[in-house]
């Protein structure tokens, strides 16, 4: 009859199946024989000792779920064998069953303050000790099912980075994880049973046990149920920090307890103090860097900005990649109304391009309105150079210095694109080359210095341009080139021809972008009015 329920005699917790081990003791070896012989038909397995101090033995070394455990013995009773057993198991439940031929009260109750479970009285009944077995069993279950999700909990509490703390209704301390420690630097042993205000700084310390009374007395919480706060936490070195809390309430038999979890956001705010800081020395650096640009803009405009750029006969556009140009154009008209025009184009481009360009400038201003010639310009321009560019850095230029009466013009190249001689229909009657080295690479013998002599009629216009029109390059990586541009040139009216190349280039592009500073001048050769 037993037999068949074999397969109950198992413990089922939360860490798996095992079979269930019993402790028989008796010191009548027919009797241990007979129980487990019995046991064993249940499929239990079963550890024997005959007396109470080899059954304390047998305890330690073979650790069962269950002791059925006979009272009258030699050297040790059962009595004091199971209070031992009990000191041993600790705080893990091992029932204890007791077997005896007393059946008084007196022995009942020293069972029970000896820490026995249940109580059997001898000759054994065994249908009813299969029964109590298997009650027991499922209790044991239960408890050691209650006990792995106990120690899981605790496993992961003990291992969490942020502090768990919990307290009751009036504030006490019940129980802190090993981060808590950590964080405030008290053991264990300081604070369970202390109010939660040992861990704060004034004025929180003070307060505390006023906002939890406000709290129980239905008031509206400060933090519990509130999500995450910002407060601050007190070290037992006196050190003040910065802590984040989460609070939340639940009940434990009945009675109010608050679980509090706890962060050490010292590194958090130090990270944003160290962000603000760092954010406030980059605006300024913003700043200043926004006031030298604004400066350094104004400083070039006013350099390239000058008069002759007004004149009538002149057109131009500069389009650069980046807040500065590397790629300027000048004009101007020397006291004898010879028209000066210059379109330059510094290494790379920004800024740094940009400033190179205003030696360029400064000299080219104050030698044509002192009706200086191309060479000396050229020269000029090229020794100033010389003098303040970096190793690697240089200007491509073409200077164009036409006759009042507009039918001369002396052009030097050097770098640049062609300058183009376009007549009246549009279509291209001479180019001029470049011949000579950008400025600023090499000295420049100034009885060297040639240029070309263009002999203009009416209606002819003057194209100068940058490099980086004709390599700006589509998504095809196709660039503008000189065909585009000159089709771009004969397509307008004579008035038109400018803008009839930038829509030519911005057809070309589509949505890309020139990777250089483009710049183009149209200048009309007609006389000074």
């Amino acid at each position: 009859m037993a037999a068949d329920k074999k397969s109950d005699m198992t413990l089922q917790t939360d860490a798996g199946q095992s079979v269930l081990k019993v402790l028989v003791v008796d010191d009548t070896a027919t009797n241990r024989l007979m129980l487990q012989v019995f046991l064993r038909k249940l499929g239990v397995d079963v550890v024997v000792a005959e007396d109470g101090e080899k059954a304390v033995a047998a305890y330690e070394r073979e650790a069962p779920d269950i002791v059925i455990m006979d009272v009258m013995m030699p050297v040790m009773d059962g009595y004091e064998a199971t209070r031992r057993i009990k000191a041993m198991a600790g705080e893990r439940w091992t029932p204890v069953i007791f077997l005896s031929a007393l059946d008084s009260e007196e022995s009942l109750v020293a069972g029970l303050d000896a820490g026995g479970d249940d109580y059997l009285s001898k000759p054994v009944n065994f249908i009813v000790l299969d029964a109590k077995l298997r009650s027991t069993a499922r209790a044991l279950a239960l408890q050691r099912s209650l006990e792995d999700e106990r120690a899981r909990n605790a496993a992961i509490t003990d291992n969490l980075v942020d502090g768990v703390i919990t307290i009751d209704a009036s504030g006490a301390m019940l129980s802190c994880n090993p981060a808590i420690e950590t964080m405030f630097g008290y053991g264990l042993g300081e604070m369970l049973g202390q109010n939660v205000s040992m861990l704060m700084p004034e004025p929180y310390r003070s307060e505390h046990d006023g906002y939890v009374a406000h709290y129980l007395k239905g008031g509206q919480p400060r933090i519990m149920g509130v999500g995450q706060r910002e407060l601050r936490g007190r070290r037992k070195n006196g050190e003040v920090f910065a802590l984040e809390v989460g609070i939340s309430e639940m009940r434990v038999g009945g009675k109010r307890q608050f679980v509090g979890v706890l962060h050490d956001a010292t590194e958090r705010v130090a990270a944003e103090r160290k962000l603000r800081e760092n954010a406030a020395r980059l605006q300024v650096y913003h700043d200043t860097q926004q006031e030298a640009t604004g400066l350094a803009q104004t400083i070039i405009s006013r350099q390239m900005q000058r008069e002759g750029l007004n004149d009538s006969g002149v057109r131009y556009w500069v389009a650069p990649t980046e807040n500065f140009s590397g790629d300027v154009v000048a004009a101007t008209r020397g006291p004898g109304g010879d028209l000066y025009a210059l379109l330059a184009d510094a290494t790379g481009h920004g800024l740094g391009a940009a400033i190179c360009t205003i030696p360029v400038l400064s000299v080219f201003y104050a030698l044509s309105e002192s009706d200086a010639s191309l060479g000396r310009i050229v020269y000029e321009v090229n020794r100033q150079l010389q003098a303040t560019l970096p190793v690697s850095h240089f200007v491509a230029a073409s200077m164009v210095r036409m006759s009042a009466d507009g039918r001369r013009a002396d052009v030097w190249v050097g770098g640049t694109p062609d300058v183009l001689v376009l007549d009246l229909g549009g279509r291209v009657r001479q180019r001029v080359a470049s011949t000579s080295l950008p400025l600023g690479i090499d000295a420049i013998d100034r009885d060297a210095i040639s240029h070309v002599g263009v002999d203009l009629q009416a209606g002819d216009k003057l194209v100068l341009c940058s490099d980086g029109m004709l390599e700006a390059e589509n998504g095809k990586g196709e660039v503008f080139g000189y065909d585009r541009l000159l089709e771009a040139l004969a397509a307008a009216a004579p008035g038109q021809r400018l803008e009839s190349v930038r829509q030519a280039l911005a057809q070309h592009l589509g949505a890309s972008s020139p990777h250089d500073d483009v710049s183009l001048m149209v200048v009309d050769c007609k006389p000074v009015v």
